[in-house]
């Protein structure tokens, strides 16, 4: 059985003055007086350079690749040594203009060409919101009647879809779509499905992201295999928690409608470890991508693949983590041979800014997720010490 405890490996590739970096970073984090400072702070670093260049060398040195693809080839060699992937993020936000869509998809697609070249980043990533409006995508979610404007808008998100999964296709390269709101996800999933049915027909090529934070996913989960079985092609998913649940219960509170989230954390745990149980159980005809921070799921995905005798490289399965969080679960699990994964952000400092206080935000509501890796620091600190003496 795969175990997390060895703080050596899970904390090889950092340099004891990255560990010192990464223990005060985290004690910041923990702070929750301080994150919610971060907002206004944010605002600052778009109007002075000594706050961006102070934002670059801490928190985003520490959860970001680079400004650019080429910047971040330092961090995809870097995790390459210790068997670890890289799974390129380009995390800007919250744009609307036609024109920044376009280069939105362009730059997608030079991750695909960096995908291209070697091993080392075996899977690229878009959130569909940095391709289209987001009003749109939400009225396209419901049954309101687009305006002939509006379905040619719409025609124009999907041809930028379709070109990022045409590449990944022809390349050999792989391509997942990120879940967003709830509100959205409707049109999110109608279009990947879309795509799955005429590239998926081999292997798995595109995924989409299931948030088993949302209790009626695993249930969606269900289906789209049922529909795959049916319609002959591959199921590709990654599979995480969640990341918006305060936004969509204050949103279900404020609108009056049943919130779609779990009513607890051991519910959204029980399904994500159904699913893992799903998922396996219908290999290789569902390809995964567990993106998870947490052990005890991570541990159930590499017993599932051991008592299916799934070999633990196959290019099926893969388990992921942010870049700079859960080192334990990545540098562990790539040791015993699995395929891993980080999640690395890159993009202009001050655009990849509410991505970063986003995750800081998260880390406050998820009891457990700061201690522990402040816990896990401290002692590799302390081993290393007995060792030095």
């Amino acid at each position: 059985m795969v175990s997390f405890d060895n703080t050596e490996i899970a904390f090889k590739s950092k340099t004891t003055a990255e560990l010192r970096k990464a223990w005060w970073l985290f004690r910041l984090i923990g702070n929750n007086s301080l994150v919610k400072l971060s907002r206004p702070f944010a605002g600052l670093a778009a109007l002075f350079s000594p706050t961006n260049y102070l934002i670059k060398q801490t928190i985003y040195s520490h959860f970001c690749g680079g400004e650019t693809i080429s910047e971040c080839d330092r961090t995809i060699g870097h995790l390459d040594k210790y068997h670890v992937g890289t799974i390129l993020d380009y995390s800007v936000e919250g744009k609307e203009s036609e024109a920044i869509f376009d280069a939105t998809a362009d730059e997608i697609m030079a991750t695909q060409e960096r995908a291209m070249k070697d091993n080392k980043v075996p899977f690229c990533v878009f959130k569909l919101t940095g391709l289209g409006r987001f009003a749109l995508l939400e009225k396209a979610s419901t049954e309101a009647v687009l305006s002939e404007d509006e379905k040619q808008e719409l025609e124009r998100i999907k041809a930028r879809v379709e070109r990022l999964c045409k590449k990944a296709f022809d390349s050999g390269t792989r391509l997942m779509l990120d879940a967003e709101e709830s509100w959205i996800q409707p049109i999110l999933d109608q279009i990947i499905l879309d795509m799955m049915r005429k590239y998926n027909k081999e292997r798995a090529v595109l995924y989409n992201t299931c948030q088993m934070y949302r209790h009626d996913r695993l249930t969606e989960l269900k289906k789209w295999s049922g529909m795959a079985d049916v319609e002959g092609f591959y199921l590709g998913i990654k599979l995480v928690r969640g990341a918006y649940m305060e936004k969509e219960r204050k949103r279900a509170a404020e609108m009056n409608y049943p919130s779609p989230i779990q009513p607890d954390k051991a519910s959204t745990d029980r399904d994500y470890n159904l699913a893992i149980d799903f998922i396996t159980s219908h290999f290789p005809k569902i390809a995964v991508c567990a993106g998870t921070h947490n052990e005890e799921s991570s541990a159930r995905l590499a017993e599932m693949m051991n008592q299916k005798k799934i070999a633990h490289n196959s290019p099926e399965i893969y388990f992921s983590q942010l870049l700079g969080m859960s080192d334990h679960i990545s540098f562990n699990l790539a040791s015993e041979g699995y395929n891993v994964a980080k999640y690395v952000p890159y993009g202009p400092v001050k655009e990849v800014l509410p991505y970063l206080i986003r995750r800081a935000e998260e880390n406050t509501s998820v009891a457990g997720q700061t201690s522990r890796e402040l816990n896990l620091i401290t002692l590799e600190k302390e081993r290393r010490k007995k060792r030095v003496c």
